[in-house]
């Protein structure tokens, strides 16, 4: 074995290491970065040639150049449906193609008309649509502005920081065109020449031991945004930071390039595992999105005109008459590919969500079962350990739907295989885990052992799947394997074979139940800069570098595709992913990666799975206890806590550490964690529904505040509570020893209800509230109605048909609305109508039950049990009317001290018509 990975398992197992910084770049260590984030605000180099400027149906073309050098870019304009505009600028005429990142958007994106309101020889003015909405190209320096009425809603290179560094042939390369040494004599030519000399990192560049040849030279990208009125700013997963992202001006600019970085510091800029280059603008009058299309390392500057203010300083300025409105402004640097962003006007949060998943995709939906509760470790060890925990679960009556194996599960890692003395019949354990409605998942990792009594190997090299390196020959890099291979994702046919290996005569011991985890995807090589991949690796015409933070999204992909091709395109895949691109919600779940047993770590998993719910991936979670170290059992209750209102609850650990199932840590904290656990299973019914309209709108189920109050300021930059949908508010006990935690419930005519106690409170304040090893502050929204299955089994299958309760919390008004949503759980029937969608709503102190799917089908066993009234008054008499025209009078208690009114037995079924009236 390689000496550096001897090194890097030494580091893994010792747990005692934190993020060696000095594996990873900062912008001054990439050339790129620095180079562009060296150009400082001012007048553009860009001009706009308004006499090349084309005008269709569909778009607007129209040249710039760049007086420095005279190369000419092309810049085109789209507006697209759902109030969006698009941008792109690529060379006039390149050296050769640039690359434009494929297969993220789900369709060429739908174009509304331009029209042109009027032109000089000072610019351009466009209409969006509407009087109101207007672009306008300013031609010297070039500029682009985005009007609504008198107000700029978004000005691109307002600041003069739009760079293209074109393609170009090596200046002190052998014999050039006669035509190249005839443009020497220009003096821009000249000053490129020179600059290329002095400078740095433009045709080669070192890191550590790790040479990158650059054979297309510098080909960098740039350029700024400001967005006027804005000082609140989200998005660009994934960092271990705030939710609002801080300014960059006196540190390293957010980085975007998938890596693996090991024990990851906290509350910094660095690159971790995945990257969505999409950005969030949000003021109290509108929300805006930035859509940045490019897949290769990217770096992104924030500054404001208000950072560092106090909140003093900002009412000194008011006093004072101070007309400086606030700015943020931000800037893109990509190493290569084309400037391609998309432009999302909003004007709600709910539109830019819904004009980012037009484009994109959204939230995939899950098997039901893949909401409850996963329990893994680094690593089960064998079938008789799997035996032994599933039932010890059993023993201590706490659910769960799917336990995990990790890379010990194979034959010497060697993925799509068992070890076969200790999983001698894999077919076997799954058979037993299906026998109790349960289900497995088993880590597929995209990097192969070179081993030629491996068929896996063998059938990637014979049909040339693999990545190769820069002189021709298949790439091999260090990983869990030793040497490894790293299949061409990029690659339609590879993908397709990838998906054909999960077929149940393919990966041999498989069974409808086992799923599949794809880790170490961003790709992670242990003995390559920055441990993941050279960038001078070759995927058929592009480098590496032009589609690094593509390759996990493919790996997910590919592997979905083979989940479902195996069931005959009838059962829904689940895949766990490390690394991610914008779009890969479509595919699955994702985690925040190896975390560490520590508080810190506990409070960031809320806003970096807020985060990513913003740009579009909602089925975010971190490991439950911390991957990394042990944690004490405080704060392991308290993660359980926070893990179950988290869309993806799963439980893991490093191998080196003791173990950790839910039962090994005393009868009373056994009883905290068993509790919580069961919470989830209750509320199953409404995670699923949101998960339903997850994949319908692109809404993020686990959501910040400002999402559902977008008017008020107090919740702008709230990261410590969190909503679930819009009729949950979740605020987790994260600081050791805590005997009380501040929430803010927000809604100035709210209520809410703790859910525990049905206390009920006022929005619009912060509230104190003791806590003791138990609480876990969950507050329902006066106005809602959420369902919940309270008789909890063993795992979610076998709650299929049992009864529901509704929680009815009413409002000042006394009403209240929610939805349930009742499918088979599994299969893609929900896409031919096979489902129950219906609306519950109480208002006239009636409570009824209607179809908003008339044009659907399906048929449950399930009833309702019990309705429990929130903010009620006490009724002479209730009546329960059916469908057919039955009445019968239903039995209830009132509890006066908590206005708690509990309709017992309505008996009806959870898919008819049906209304109660309280008299």
């Amino acid at each position: 074995m390689a000496p550096v990975l001897v090194l890097w398992l030494a580091m893994s197992l010792s747990g005692t290491w934190a993020v060696d910084k000095g594996n990873f770049k900062t912008c001054d260590q990439s050339a790129f970065c620095k180079r562009q984030r060296a150009l400082k605000p001012g007048d553009s180099p860009y001009r706009a040639l308004l006499e090349t400027m084309e005008l269709t149906n569909t778009r607007l073309t129209l040249q710039l150049i760049n007086d420095n050098n005279k190369v000419r870019l092309l810049l085109e304009l789209y507006r697209l449906q759902g109030n969006m505009t698009r941008v792109k600028i690529n060379e006039l005429k390149p050296l050769k193609p640039r690359f434009e990142v494929p297969d993220v958007l789900i369709t060429e994106p739908s174009t509304e008309p331009l029209s042109l309101l009027s032109q000089d020889e000072n610019g351009v003015v466009l209409s969006l649509g509407t009087e109101s909405q207007r672009v306008i190209i300013s031609a010297r320096p070039f500029r682009l502005d985005i009007m609504e009425g008198p107000e700029v809603l978004m000005s691109l290179n307002s600041r003069g920081l739009l760079a293209f560094e074109h393609l170009r042939m090596r200046k002190d390369t052998q014999a050039e065109p006669e035509g190249e040494k005839k443009e020497e004599a220009d003096p821009a030519n000249q000053a490129e020449k020179e600059e290329e000399e002095k400078v740095d990192g433009m045709w080669e560049e070192t890191f550590k031991s790790h040479s990158d040849s650059k054979p297309n030279g510098p080909s960098a990208i740039s350029l700024d945004f400001s967005l006027p009125g804005v000082e609140h700013v989200y998005g660009i997963p994934e960092h271990a930071d705030t939710l609002r992202l801080k300014t960059t001006d006196n540190g390293d600019p957010y980085r975007l390039y998938n890596l693996d970085v090991f024990q990851y510091e906290l509350y910094n800029p660095m690159a971790l595992y995945g990257a969505v280059p999409v950005m969030l603008a949000h003021k109290a009058q509108r929300t805006t999105g930035i859509f940045w299309l490019n897949a290769a390392e990217t770096w992104v500057d924030i500054s404001s005109n208000t950072a560092g203010k106090t909140v003093f300083g900002k009412m000194l300025d008011y006093v004072q008459g101070s007309s400086e409105t606030p700015q943020t402004d931000v800037r893109w640097i990509s190493e290569s590919g084309i400037i391609d962003v998309f432009i999302m006007l909003g004007p709600t949060p709910k539109d830019v969500f819904s004009q980012y998943a037009s484009l994109t995709g959204t939230q995939s939906f899950p098997p039901l079962a893949a909401v409850g509760y996963h329990q893994c470790r680094w690593n089960y060890n064998d079938q008789e350990d799997v035996a032994s925990v599933d039932a010890g679960f059993d023993e201590h009556d706490i659910p769960y739907d799917y336990i995990w194996l990790d890379i010990e599960h194979t034959d010497g890692k060697r993925y799509f295989t068992w070890d076969s003395h200790k999983f001698a019949s894999p077919k076997e354990m799954l058979q037993a885990l299906e026998d109790k409605k349960r289900k497995m998942v088993a880590i597929v990792d995209p990097h192969i052992k070179v081993d030629s009594n491996y068929k896996i190997h063998n059938e990637i090299r014979n049909k040339g799947f693999y990545i190769k390196n820069k002189d021709g020959g298949d790439y091999e890099g260090w990983c869990w394997p030793g040497s490894a291979g790293y299949p061409d994702f990029t690659r339609p046919d590879m993908r397709a074979w990838w998906a054909s290996m999960f077929a149940y005569d393919q990966y041999e011991g498989t069974a409808e139940n086992l799923y599949t985890w794809n880790d170490m995807n961003e790709p992670s090589v242990f003995n390559g800069p920055e441990v993941t991949m050279h960038k001078d690796a070759v995927h058929g015409a592009w480098e590496h570098r032009d589609v690094h933070n593509l390759y996990g999204l493919y790996v997910q992909m590919a592997t979905a595709e083979g989940q479902i091709q195996r069931s005959g395109g009838v059962e829904r895949p689940f895949v766990l992913t490390r690394a991610f691109f914008a779009g890969s919600q479509r595919y699955g779940a994702v985690w925040t990666g190896d975390n560490a047993a520590e508080w810190d770590h506990l409070k960031v998993s809320i806003p970096m799975c807020l985060s990513l719910g913003l740009v579009g991936i909602s089925f975010c979670g971190a490991d439950v206890g911390g991957f990394f170290k042990s944690p004490s059992t405080e704060l392991l209750v308290r993660w359980y806590q926070t893990g179950a209102y988290q869309p993806f609850f799963r439980a893991h650990a490093h191998l080196d550490t003791p173990r950790r199932e839910p039962w090994l840590f005393g009868p009373e904290n056994t009883a905290l964690i068993r509790d919580v656990v069961r919470q989830r299973y209750t509320l199953l019914p409404y995670w699923y529904q949101q998960f339903y309209h997850a994949y319908r709108t692109g809404e993020p189920i686990m959501r910040p505040l400002w999402v559902e109050y977008p008017q008020d300021p107090a919740t702008f930059a709230l990261d410590d509570e969190f909503l679930i949908g819009k009729d949950l508010l979740v605020h987790p006990v994260t600081e050791e020893g805590a005997r009380g935690v501040t929430a803010y419930l927000p809604g100035k005519d709210q209520v809410w209800f703790d859910v525990h106690t049905f206390q009920k409170h006022n929005g619009a304040q912060s509230l104190y509230i003791p806590v003791t090893m138990s609480s876990i502050p969950v507050f329902q929204r006066g106005g809602s109605i959420i369902p919940r299955k309270m008789r909890v089994r063993r795992s979610s299958s076998c709650m299929t048909h049992d009864p529901y309760t509704l929680y009815v919390a009413l409002n000042l008004q006394r009403t209240a609305e929610g939805e349930l949503y009742i499918d088979d759980g599994h299969t893609f029937n929900y896409e031919k109508k096979e489902f129950i969608h219906r609306r519950l709503s109480f208002a006239k102190n009636m409570l009824s039950s209607v179809n908003l799917a008339t044009d659907a089908e399906f048929s449950t066993g399930s009833w309702i049990e019990r309705i429990v009234i929130l903010g009620a008054s006490k009724p002479s008499k209730v009546t329960l009317k059916t469908a057919d025209g039955q009445e019968s009078q239903l039995e209830f208690d009132f509890d006066a001290s908590m206005s708690v009114l509990t309709l017992r037995k309505p008996g009806v079924n959870a898919g008819l018509d049906w209304n109660v009236m309280l008299q």
